[in-house]
């Protein structure tokens, strides 16, 4: 299993929409990285991830604005493409199975809107954590990893 984990921001509010009965939440996330070149020269670069969160559990859905800073881990997708120049180019997409809300537009009288179904807070509190899978019971430690 490969698995992407994201922190950064909503680029727009996400978009909730139903597909032969289930719903998913579409949502774009930016994480930018400030580095230097070869030559000395402050850089930034930004990586979008495009990620659909396949939920039943949409109260989340009001929460994912654009700005907010968030978490999110899934499995990863990658897809080639020719953009409209005629270039090939290639796209991040995520499958979300984690959201966790971090600082920013946070609301702590809307927090209680998360206690339902498979929800918890994590660490500090404020910031809810929505799981779509069980954890799994018999993972091994990362140290076990044979590479």
């Amino acid at each position: 299993m490969i698995k992407l984990q994201i922190i950064g921001n909503l680029g727009a509010d996400c978009i909730q929409k139903e597909i032969n009965g289930k719903t998913v939440i579409n949502f774009n996330v930016a994480h930018s990285e400030k580095y230097k070149d070869a030559q000395g020269n402050p850089k930034e670069r930004t990586t979008w991830v495009n990620c659909a969160y396949w939920t039943d559990r949409t109260a989340v859905a009001q929460y994912l604005t654009k700005g907010r800073t968030v978490y999110a881990e899934g499995s990863p997708e990658a897809e080639a493409y020719t953009n409209k120049d005629g270039q090939p180019a290639a796209t991040l997409r995520m499958r979300v199975q984690t959201v966790q809300l971090l600082g920013g537009n946070t609301d702590s009288a809307a927090s209680p809107a998360y206690n339902q179904g498979n929800v918890s807070n994590a660490g500090s509190g404020t910031a809810p954590v929505v799981k779509t899978q069980p954890a799994m019971q018999n993972a091994p430690v990362e140290d076990d990893l044979p590479f």
